[in-house]
């Protein structure tokens, strides 16, 4: 299993965060973001470009950008720019949003529009990655005959991860996605649903075998596991605004090292070839190092011996 970090909110830390991480021996680091939310948050793009610059062998990935909040054309040339920067290390992560309307009333896009948006945009992303000019006459979008210049370093663009819970975005994953990223997910849900997602795959046309899974988890690990199990239910309360008390057994990663490994093995054996590990902010000091310590190698151990 590979492990990538998040990133803290705080954009004066994230050079020094992605440094720790690349140390630590995390397999990547990822970023999320919104344009204004409940509190602090960067943006995915800016932050990993940081990350990029003081970094060479981990992967970059946005968990997730939120795509309907740009202009398609734009969204693609930042991508694509990320990844020249990156040496193409970078990975597209998408979300269509609406935790948080009063952002898309601030950037001018209505919420009732953002799947129509994302979807028209990761169409745009393929055309523009496989090279050459691109026509495209869409609902939203208008390219006369462009040519994307300089393009992606990586075949065929940056590897595209599609997030959410919904019905449309397992449809949306099974046509665009080349990894399935929901949150707030048990195990059986994950399995359940990358079982989906690869149904849609082969629906439109693609290799299902080609559409791997992941899973994102906000946690805290320590020795003191029901404190540990507190403070990550403090945490993701924090960020989503409401009471994590009751939810805390079935999303969040958190306990003792040893609750967490066998917790992410779950996860694994579901499908996730990749686990994003979010601390939470106020304990993230503590939680890191030991999570690199006394986590990361065994589920590094299991990508080494396979599922």
């Amino acid at each position: 299993m590979r492990v990538a970090l998040f990133i803290g909110p705080d954009p004066a830390r994230t050079v020094e965060q992605a440094r720790r991480a690349e140390a630590l021996g995390f397999d990547g680091v990822a970023s999320g973001e919104h344009v204004f939310f409940h509190g602090p948050v960067g943006n995915s793009f800016v932050t990993l470009a940081a990350a990029a610059g003081v970094t060479s062998r981990v992967r970059l990935i946005s968990s997730l950008t939120v795509l309907p909040l740009y202009p398609a054309a734009l969204a693609v040339k930042l991508a694509t720019t990320l990844d020249q920067v990156s040496g193409g290390r970078f990975e597209l992560g998408v979300g269509v949003g609406g935790e948080f309307p009063p952002e898309f009333t601030a950037v001018g896009v209505d919420p009732a529009e953002r799947g129509a948006r994302t979807d028209e945009t990761l169409e745009l992303a393929r055309r523009f990655w496989a090279r050459g000019p691109v026509s495209f006459d869409g609902r939203f979008t208008q390219v006369p005959a462009l040519e994307l210049q300089p393009g992606p370093v990586q075949a065929g663009g940056p590897p595209i991860w599609v997030g959410g819970r919904s019905a449309a975005a397992v449809r949306r994953a099974g046509r665009y996605a080349d990894v399935w990223l929901p949150y707030m997910y048990t195990p059986e849900q994950l399995a359940r649903s990358l079982a989906r997602v690869r149904e849609e795959a082969e629906s439109a046309g693609r290799d299902p075998s080609t559409v791997h899974g992941a899973i994102l988890c906000w946690g805290a690990v320590g020795d003191d596991g029901p404190a540990a199990r507190q403070a990550a239910i403090r945490g993701a309360s924090d960020v989503y605004q409401q009471d994590f008390t009751r939810l805390a057994d079935r999303y969040l990663l958190s306990g003792t090292p040893g609750d967490a490994v066998a917790r992410a093995a779950e996860y694994h054996d579901a499908g996730a070839d990749w686990l994003i590990f979010a601390p939470v902010a106020h304990d993230r000091a503590k939680v890191v190092p030991i999570f690199a310590r006394d986590v990361l190698p065994h589920l590094q151990r299991r990508t080494a011996a396979g599922r």
